[in-house]
């Protein structure tokens, strides 16, 4: 079976497909792919061929970054995705289908590309876990859609869930599902890891643990967004979206007055002359899935794969929504009883939230179900099975 896979968002996105790649590859299937240059690397240890680039999404939002801001508005989201870029990314993905031939499409939750190149071969198409397929409404969606399919010269269709003719694969069992609109068809257990081998550094392996530990990381497309500012001003983009330097400063600050262990990943984000209090420690970047192993809370921005594996590990969050699906996925994570939604990035704030959850059994509790949950999912690694009689049933 040959298989084409679209990426185009941050490197979450990249690494929430990479596990369902990597059970095609190792069931013996052709799988390449199309993505943005800057997410290459994440793919590089698993020798998956990259057929065509995408351009960086702050150029595919160029114009319609404002729309970034909370995606479950709506029109929001039909009105980032389109845009005039749409029929030259059109044309990339579409070049190299023709001649890969591939059976089956799996696409980014944010690409439409993806499925409109499907709909061109008559392929069948999914998407892989992904927030924004969980805010996606698809009767709202319907016209853009349209209008997207004659930009390329496709028909038009009147099914909204058209962009889940084939279904979705999400990595959440379904009583925690943080899907608004959108069925999910294929659920498969989180991976514990996605990098190869990986470790935590050996200084994390001596941290106190005479106290709660607590995490923190604010994810990889905010700090994306801040190298691609073309002005070199440091400013982010995005309106309405604080400085992630600011938001993580509120964190190591708002940390210091809670009486933990406290680790906080910068994702590279320059601090400058920051002080963290001794108790506070900084790291660029660490093996999430690992350290949230050993956490008792997690200080989150709420992207979908940071929240996927805090269920996976059973632990807590105070989520700090920043843009795009964001904001949606910390009212549910609330409504599910998973943590708490931290309204205003101040250090009084941030600190009252976290010892507010450090110390209330019952979140602990039911995030300890969602593992339970989760743990009773299929793996992954079965989702190559599934996907070769989905391909087979819709030859035939």
């Amino acid at each position: 079976m040959r298989v084409l896979s679209t990426v185009v968002g941050s490197p979450s996105h990249a690494r929430a497909q990479l596990p369902l790649l990597r059970s095609l590859l190792t069931a013996g299937h052709q799988v390449r792919l199309v993505c943005s240059a800057r997410l290459s690397p994440v793919f590089a240890d698993d020798d998956i061929p990259i057929l065509a680039t995408f351009p960086l999404p702050s150029e595919l939002f160029d114009g319609r970054v404002r729309y970034l801001a909370d995606i479950a508005r709506p029109r929001a989201m039909a009105a980032l995705l389109g845009g005039a870029r749409l029929p030259g990314a059109f044309a990339v993905v579409s070049a190299v289908a023709r001649e890969f031939r591939p059976h089956l499409i799996i696409r980014d939750g944010v690409d439409v590309c993806g499925l409109l190149v499907a709909e061109e071969l008559g392929v069948p198409h999914l998407s892989g876990p992904s927030g924004w397929s969980n805010v996606l409404d698809p009767a709202v969606m319907l016209p853009a859609l349209n209008a997207m399919r004659e930009q390329v010269g496709l028909p038009t269709g009147d099914d909204p869930l058209a962009l889940v003719r084939f279904g979705r694969v999400d990595c959440v069992p379904e009583e925690f599902s943080f899907a608004a609109h959108l069925p999910t068809s294929h659920r498969y257990r989180q991976s514990a890891t996605v990098e190869r081998g990986p470790a935590l550094p050996a200084w994390l392996g001596r941290l106190r643990t005479d106290r709660p530990i607590v995490y923190a990381a604010i994810g990889t497309a905010l700090p994306m967004f801040l190298e691609a500012d073309a002005g070199g001003t440091g400013a982010v983009p995005i309106p309405g979206v604080a400085d992630p330097a600011a938001t993580l400063r509120a964190i190591v600050d708002g940390l210091a007055e809670v009486d933990c262990t406290a680790v906080v990943s910068t994702g590279g984000v320059p601090l400058g002359e920051l002080r963290p209090a001794p108790h506070v420690h900084l790291v660029e970047r660490v093996p999430q899935p690992l350290l949230l192993e050993e956490a008792d809370l997690f200080v989150t921005h709420g992207g979908y794969n940071s929240l996927r594996e805090s269920i996976r590990t059973g632990t807590p969050v105070a989520v700090l929504p920043q843009f795009g699906d964001q904001p949606h996925n910390a009212r549910r994570a609330v409504e599910l009883g998973l943590g708490a939604r931290v309204e205003a990035p101040a250090p009084d704030t941030i600190a009252d939230h976290c010892r507010r959850l450090l110390a209330d059994p019952d979140v602990r509790r039911r995030a300890r179900r969602a593992r339970l949950a989760s743990l009773a999912l299929p793996p992954v690694e079965s989702a190559a099975d599934d996907l070769a009689e989905l391909v087979a049933g819709a030859a035939g």
